[in-house]
């Protein structure tokens, strides 16, 4: 039985490339996009992106039913996914179009995210401060086709990227 509910998460966590296996079919998890939010420029491509100063990050937006996927839960999966004390990029990615965040679309949202960075933060698992900021969700511009979806169209690709990018050693180190 399923309901009728949908929310909307957005996070950026590095590359949107590995921001979108761990969340997808999962239960309750209605549709990923990929894209950038965040900055200032309207409808950036990835090349305006890429070569900075649109002030955009890489991102992920998920479409969710609360009830069968609790937003508490993509928060949890969230964090596993990312350096959370790392606020110049993500692993071999750096520069501001790959910094993480959690852009929150309800108050709720945002108190939910706030109390679980302060989790994180109290529970010793890393030695430097938490600095995923958590912020107002602004407007997502969707990225190119060839973006989406990446693990499954290009997968070994996708793996050589996790692995060469030291994501997927940090996150077996720490997780």
């Amino acid at each position: 039985m399923s309901s009728n509910n949908e929310a909307i998460a957005t996070f950026a966590g590095g590359c949107f490339w590995c921001m979108v296996k761990p969340f997808d079919e999962l239960p309750g998890i209605h549709g990923i996009v990929s894209g950038y939010t965040g900055g200032q420029k309207e409808n950036p491509t990835y090349e305006d992106v890429k070569a900075g100063g649109t002030g955009h990050a890489e991102a992920v937006q998920i479409r969710f039913d609360p009830e069968i996927f609790p937003y508490g839960k993509l928060l949890e999966l969230y964090w596993q996914q990312i350096d959370p004390t790392d606020a110049g990029g993500q692993f071999i990615d750096r520069g501001d179009s790959y910094r993480t965040a959690i852009f929150y679309h309800t108050e709720e949202q945002k108190a939910q995210a706030e109390a679980s960075k302060a989790e994180l933060a109290a529970s010793g698992r890393f030695r430097k401060p938490i600095v995923t900021p958590i912020q107002k969700a602004e407007p997502f511009y969707e990225a190119e086709e060839y973006h989406q979806n990446f693990y499954k169209k290009n997968p070994a690709k996708y793996k050589a990227e996790r692995v060469e990018s030291g994501r997927e050693d940090f996150l077996k180190e720490n997780w």
